[in-house]
């Protein structure tokens, strides 16, 4: 009885594994869609969002391949919270993004705000050497009310959700464990 409840845990695992790095993954070819097709570039935010995505999709194709052929179950408890951790990290990230955008608080100085202080001379030179163009405090484009950035909290999320039923199914224990 014992190997058959470890084998469903198994599957369970490998089903939200390798739901994460396929949904994972089509999160990062609309990155590249967005910026290479429709020519949307990335402000620094977005930039720093994407590190999640390229953490938790090849640790969630490993945790999938790992289920598929034996891995220990602590091995796969660690990936799924990793993936969890990064998620979740990830969708604080671009909810202070959203807000950002939607001027509920204040972005990063090199990508929002006005330009203040321009130094002494030649400070305007060096400032608009080091300016970001691309500002973290305007949306690009938005869908349904959300910008890029509100769209990835739903998305992180979501792949932190999926991350948390993974670890559940393989700590929930049975009466027969």
């Amino acid at each position: 009885m014992l190997a058959v409840t470890e084998k469903f845990k198994r599957a369970d695992a490998t089903a939200f594994a390798a739901t994460i790095a396929l949904i994972g993954a089509a999160g990062i070819c609309g990155f590249f869609f967005f910026q290479y097709v429709v020519g949307l570039q990335p402000c620094p935010l977005c930039l720093e969002q994407r590190n999640a995505f390229y953490i938790g999709v090849p640790l969630a194709a490993l945790v999938w391949l790992g289920s598929q052929y034996g891995a220990a179950r602590k091995v796969l408890l660690a990936g799924f919270a990793v993936i969890a951790l990064a998620m979740l990290w990830n969708t604080g990230l671009a909810a202070y993004h959203a807000g950002v955008e939607w001027k509920f608080w204040a972005g990063p100085s090199d990508c929002s705000g006005p330009l203040n202080s321009l130094g002494g001379p030649g400070g305007l030179m060096n400032q608009l050497q080091r300016i970001s163009v691309v500002r973290c405090d305007e949306a690009a484009w938005r869908f349904l009310g959300l910008s890029l950035a509100g769209w990835n909290v739903l998305l992180s999320l979501l792949l932190a959700v999926l991350a948390g039923c993974g670890l559940h199914s393989l700590s929930a224990r049975t009466e027969a464990d």
